[in-house]
């Protein structure tokens, strides 16, 4: 058995390296290790330290923001299905998804892409919608849409979602003129030609709308362009961008794919000044032997595990470069596109990116937001692909019928974090291993919010053990605890329209408190979240 030490949102450069010294001789000792497991009592195997006097950054609520693409049906019978349908809805938007995403207190959403954005042209999508002209999605299935939902509905969906809107320019094949008069449409409140439309086609008042997004993966589909050639357009496009009426832009860079890190060196160095946030991307793929979302063995849990974890490296290998440029953390990480991606179910178009969503996606999402927590000194947005119907969804519709996966319960077991102040913590615990390969065993994020209740976010990624952990709390007493838990009897379990409650939190309580230490006992393959007063 090995044991490593993680220790989050405390460390300097120097403790960083003594941590990595400690954990070094703790592997190296691992047969001592062993020997005392097998006298003591298993508990001591995982110990948690939470420091509930040291924290100072707080945790983005953007943290916990999502992704909407005109891709498959994400918009079109997902979040849209028209005024005359027979299902509830509040001009044209479906009622019983806003309903829940409300439930999630669901802080910003990205639309309309992703690789469409970069062939919208916005202008398409507003007026009389019987007057719009169709376009093909030419990335996403070859499919014409009518363009009905444009940005008129786009914005009325954020205010019935009481979330802030992110909306992602055309530079792959828009203008800077059609860029600059979108915003113009939008958030003007004197008179122009621009404005003037807008109040034509029904809304009087402008939007505000902070987050704006200079094209979208423009190393691939946003125009397969070079880090040098994107910087110069980044640099060009965001001049033009204005504050118009009190209406102040974020502006946001495209990022890196993955572990590109040259591409945020130039585009750091070469417009870093010009920036307010700069978008990574990292997509944690499927198994190793099956992509499938719900029929796959341990190997392929445990790979899917392993890469969606690489992510912590991906995020601080970026930030050390965007330090190198920006070491006053002005410019923000934002991972706008992130999670798991799996095989298409049967019978489905393979470019709709149609998936199902188990356990083992909740334990990618717990463990996603955890490391985004525990980074939220540079991570100031995160928006996970995507909301409905589409790759790591929160919601799935079949005609009338809605369920909610394993993914949106992790989301709503953690809007605790919302807006609360990162803990930091010392993690030592114990591996899982697999074939002679190991990973943690357990993550862990924890905060404080406005009323100093604390919250500790937990993930056992183990799927057949479950995990004995000793907490202790420095700074405060704790006096008394609740929590709920997310797990399931199999490693592929998840809701169906026919069996729609199979995953879902319940009240956790395999817990003791005494004398101020906590022992928790986790699940196998669980997401738990504690609450501590």
């Amino acid at each position: 058995m090995r044991y490593r030490v993680f220790r989050t949102g405390l460390l300097g450069t120097a403790k960083k390296t003594v941590a990595l010294v400690v954990t070094a001789l703790l592997v190296a000792c691992a047969p001592l290790s062993r020997s005392v497991h097998a006298q003591s009592s298993e508990s001591s195997e995982n110990t948690l330290v939470i420091h509930a006097d040291k924290g100072k950054d707080t945790i983005n609520r953007n943290i916990y923001g999502h992704f909407a693409e005109h891709l498959g049906r994400c918009i079109y019978g997902g979040f849209w299905v028209g005024e005359d349908s027979p299902m509830p809805n509040t001009r044209g938007i479906r009622n019983d998804i806003v309903q829940a995403l409300r439930k999630l207190n669901i802080p910003v959403l990205r639309w309309p892409g992703g690789c469409f954005a970069d062939e919208y042209h916005w202008k398409d999508g507003i007026g009389p919608r019987e007057n719009r002209p169709a376009m093909v999605n030419t990335h996403w299935g070859m499919v014409t849409e009518n363009n009905h939902f444009g940005t008129h509905e786009f914005l009325d969906l954020c205010e019935q979602l009481g979330c802030e809107p992110y909306i992602c320019g055309n530079v792959g094949s828009g203008t800077v003129l059609e860029m600059q008069q979108w915003v113009e449409y939008i958030t003007f409140d004197g008179r122009s030609p621009m404005a003037d439309l807008r109040r034509m086609n029904g809304r009087n008042e402008p939007w505000k709308v902070r987050y704006w997004g200079v094209g979208n993966e423009n190393w691939g589909c946003g125009g397969n362009m070079r880090p040098e050639y994107y910087a110069d357009l980044y640099r060009r496009f965001s001049t033009y961008l204005r504050n118009f009426s009190g209406n102040r832009l974020y502006k946001i860079a495209c990022g890196a794919s993955g572990a590109n890190y040259q591409w945020t060196e130039v585009l750091m160095r070469e417009a870093g000044r010009r920036m307010n946030g700069i978008s990574p991307h990292y997509y944690c793929g499927s198994g190793k032997k099956s992509r499938s979302a719900t029929r796959f063995g341990e190997v392929d849990w445990f790979a899917q595990l392993q890469r969606a974890l690489r992510i912590e490296e991906i995020i601080e290998k970026h930030a050390e470069i965007m330090d190198k440029y920006d070491p006053r953390k002005r410019v923000g990480m934002m991972v706008d596109e992130w999670g798991a991606w799996h095989r298409v179910e049967p019978g489905t178009n393979p470019r709709f990116l149609y998936q199902q969503n188990s356990i083992r996606d909740a334990l990618v999402a717990g463990l996603s937001l955890n490391i985004f927590n525990n980074h939220c000194d540079r991570v100031k947005m995160a928006n996970i692909a995507q909301t409905v119907n589409v790759l790591q969804a929160m919601i799935l519709t079949q005609q009338e019928k809605m369920i909610l996966t394993p993914t949106y319960h992790v989301f709503e077991m953690y809007k605790v974090h919302q807006d609360a102040v990162l803990l930091p913590t010392e993690l030592r615990g114990a591996d899982y291993e697999y074939e002679g390969e190991a990973i943690p065993a357990l993550n862990v994020s924890a905060s404080k919010d406005r009323s100093g209740a604390m919250h500790i976010s937990l993930c056992n990624l183990d799927p057949k053990r479950a995990a004995d952990l000793v907490c202790e709390f420095q700074g405060t007493t704790a006096r008394k605890v609740s929590g709920r838990v997310l797990t399931a009897d199999t490693i592929t379990a998840h809701n169906t329209f026919e069996e729609p409650d199979t995953v879902q939190p319940a009240v956790f309580d395999d817990f003791k408190l005494k004398a101020g230490t906590l022992n928790v006992t986790l699940p196998s393959k669980s997401v738990v979240v504690l609450e501590i007063k």
